[in-house]
């Protein structure tokens, strides 16, 4: 992206043309830049007293922007909308993202797992920077703005603090995220809205996200909050390594959010979805019954469990919790590595990282314009999509707010001035 430039004054040429942007996460501010770039005089609504609260909170353990991996893999983690995000994540890749993060003044390191962060590693001065840039392009920002839909003249609608007000825009691009940390400002209230202008959309569900499993009381006592290091756990056929925590109500974490998607599918259709834990997956079963082998000496199973096999007190705890521990060393191994688990639903949203649903494909053309609505384009997580932990939410995010706001200028290209 380019050096800001001062903008021209209306007096200078043609009128100046109106943009309206509803929602002030990445998405939205993306647009707001590219907009004002291109010499629109740009508002930014925010229903909450200030910008950038989710993307804030995302940073609180460390800003992962974006993953190093080659593209062509990188669009693969976005399962069936792939083909969707491609020419978003093409008009804004990886190594764009990263050098328009180090344009704002932020330098950028790339961790061992190939993930992407700010060397500040967190994203209050991004957004500071991110911020100025946008005041001094003559972004202007409303907040306290709840969208509530369109009045009868097709006005923008929205409570404001001092009450109703509508607002007229050239063109409008909608980033109000979905449903998940509600309490930040996104809340999915605007679902209703867009259904009753006449758009499908697919119901808003939690995405990378605990999942509910009816530990005995000793478990969810003793153990909530201790983490499950080095371990494995598979799902109709696919696994996943990595870490979990185990919580009062289940467990949360990278393995199980990897297989969040066919975990809700297998939810919604059964009501239940079974996964199997390895607690041992960098060992073979015969290996591991070999060091499970040999005699007790009056040693308690904990203890065997923790110097032979390796286990934390928590792995320990989950093997117990499976039933009746087998005293041969096979059955016991073969316990180990792989505990039967339950799943009954899933985390709430508060708990949720993302969600999945949203605006449809078929609900939008090729620039990311509703087709009930012309000229009000949508970003981010109010599309339907969804994407792993890893820098590949927040890089759909930027990368789709640039490209609604792409499309918005395209549309307002073909448009007779007002």
């Amino acid at each position: 992206m380019s050096t800001p430039e001062p903008m021209r004054a209306a007096s200078e040429g043609p009128a100046v043309r109106h943009a309206a942007v509803i929602g002030g996460g990445p998405a939205g501010l993306m647009a707001a830049e590219e907009l004002a770039r291109a010499g629109l005089a740009v508002t930014v609504h925010e229903r909450m007293p200030s910008v950038g609260r989710k993307f804030l909170m995302a940073g609180r353990g460390g800003l992962n922007l974006t993953h190093s991996e080659p593209l062509e893999r990188f669009v693969t983690r976005y399962g069936t909308a792939a083909d969707w995000i491609a020419p978003m994540l093409e008009a804004l890749p990886p190594a764009t993202l990263t050098r328009w993060c180090e344009g704002l003044g932020q330098q950028t390191f790339v961790g061992s797992s190939g993930r992407v962060f700010p060397n500040a590693f967190k994203a209050s001065p991004l957004l500071r920077a991110w911020l100025s840039r946008l005041d001094h392009l003559g972004v202007g920002i409303e907040t306290r703005h709840l969208w509530r839909g369109w009045d009868a003249n097709g006005s923008l609608a929205f409570t404001g603090p001092d009450g109703p007000l509508s607002v007229r825009a050239d063109v409008t691009v909608l980033a109000l995220g979905g449903a998940s940390w509600p309490r930040l400002g996104s809340d999915g209230g605007w679902v209703g809205v867009l259904r009753a202008a006449g758009a499908a959309v697919a119901d808003l569900v939690p995405a990378n996200v605990g999942v509910l499993i009816r530990w005995s009381d000793v478990v969810a006592a003793r153990f909530h909050g201790e983490p499950l290091k080095r371990i494995a756990i598979t799902h109709q056929g696919r696994t996943v390594r990595g870490e979990a925590i185990l919580t009062r109500g289940g467990l949360e974490g990278g393995v199980i959010y990897a297989l969040g998607p066919a975990i809700r599918a297998a939810l919604a259709q059964d009501k239940h979805a079974h996964l199997t834990l390895d607690l041992r997956p960098d060992l073979g079963q015969a290996a591991l019954a070999d060091k499970l082998a040999g005699p007790r000496d009056g040693a308690s199973l904990a203890t065997i469990l923790r110097k032979r096999a390796g286990l934390s007190p928590v792995a320990a705890g989950l093997v117990r919790e499976a039933g009746p521990v087998p005293g041969e060393p096979h059955a016991l191994a073969q316990r180990v590595k792989a505990v039967p688990l339950t799943v009954t639903g899933l985390s709430a949203f508060d708990r949720a990282i993302s969600s999945a649903g949203g605006v449809q494909h078929s609900s939008v053309d090729e620039r990311l314009m509703l087709n009930v609505r012309p000229g009000v384009f949508v970003a981010g997580e109010m599309l339907d999509w969804e994407a792993p932990t890893g820098g590949y939410l927040l890089q759909a995010s930027f990368a789709s707010g640039l490209f609604a706001a792409r499309g918005a200028l395209d549309w307002l290209a073909g448009q007779p001035p007002a």
